[in-house]
């Protein structure tokens, strides 16, 4: 009976978390998802532009709530789309992107995919925008202090300014 008892409540704690397995990403997760991102494609040049990874939490946070809505509407639409089907291969919104049999994770499924895409593109655009900055501040030092400042945080603001972080 102790057994049995063990096993239910066994079971009991592990329904919660297994139904949070697939939600989807907050904006903060988001957030830092994108500064990871950032700091393996710019490598040294993160510091530079960000000094911390708190300043670039904060710096994402508008992007990844957007990245985040966007996513979920985007899902949304997917899901009430009548054509579905027949655009991905005969299957449902449940079967093309849940992996459970029932398919409930389909939407938390759909918006991690899609924030992932955005993610990835912030770092692509991100790291576009440190070497645009960079060379801009090598070809012409004078009129790149006049735009951005001549101060530490100069290419910080270049390459928010370039990439629409901020």
């Amino acid at each position: 009976m102790r057994k049995l008892m063990l096993m239910l409540s066994l079971v009991a704690l592990a329904a919660p978390v297994a139904a949070f397995a697939d939600a989807p990403p907050s904006p903060a997760q988001t957030a830092q998802k994108m500064c990871v991102a950032d700091r393996t494609a710019m490598g040294t040049g993160f510091a530079a532009v960000y000094k911390t990874f708190g300043k670039c939490v904060s710096a994402h946070t508008k992007a990844a709530q957007n990245a985040v809505n966007n996513a979920s509407k985007s899902c949304k639409a997917q899901a009430a789309d009548a054509n579905f089907a027949s655009v991905h291969g005969g299957q449902s919104f449940a079967q093309f992107y849940g992996s459970a049999n029932n398919g409930k994770n389909a939407m938390g499924k759909c918006v991690s995919q899609a924030v992932q895409s955005a993610v990835a593109a912030q770092a692509k655009a991100s790291k576009a925008a440190l070497k645009s900055c960079k060379a801009a501040m090598k070809a012409d030092k004078a009129a790149f202090a006049t735009t951005y400042g001549a101060g530490k945080d100069a290419l910080g603001k270049c390459v928010a300014a370039t990439s629409g972080t901020k």
